[in-house]
């Protein structure tokens, strides 16, 4: 299960997490970032037609950007660096707050969905 994607957040997120099926959690950091802004996807609500084409439309507007879209390194320590078996959920929610607090960017519900886990 990933916790996280670089597309997340709009593709506004520095970290691609998820629990290893080898054992442990992963944490792989991107080494650029797109500095375009991002059209959002619109999930649908429903099953409707219409909110299903609102999805549709926006999402191939977010790729049409994301192909097209400006790229830049990061510039921070651990650029394109992957942290491999941490036994823990809540060793992995602390790399997380390590790399985030040096500036890296992840959604604010990786760290408490894994906190979360990680309780008994």
């Amino acid at each position: 299960m990933s916790y996280c994607r670089w597309s997340s957040s709009n593709f506004a997120c520095d970290l691609y997490v998820y629990e290893d099926s080898g054992g442990g959690w992963t944490v792989h950091v991107a080494g650029f970032r797109i500095v375009d802004k991002v059209p959002p996807v619109i999930y649908p609500v429903d099953q409707s037609v219409e909110a299903l084409d609102r999805f549709v439309v926006s999402h191939a507007a977010q790729m049409q950007a994301v192909m097209g879209a400006k790229h830049e390194p990061i510039g921070l320590p651990h650029d394109g660096e992957s942290f491999y078996s941490l036994p823990t959920a809540a060793a992995c929610a602390d790399k997380i707050e390590e790399l985030i607090a040096m500036g890296y960017r992840a959604p604010a519900y990786v760290v408490r969905d894994l906190r979360e886990e990680a309780e008994p």
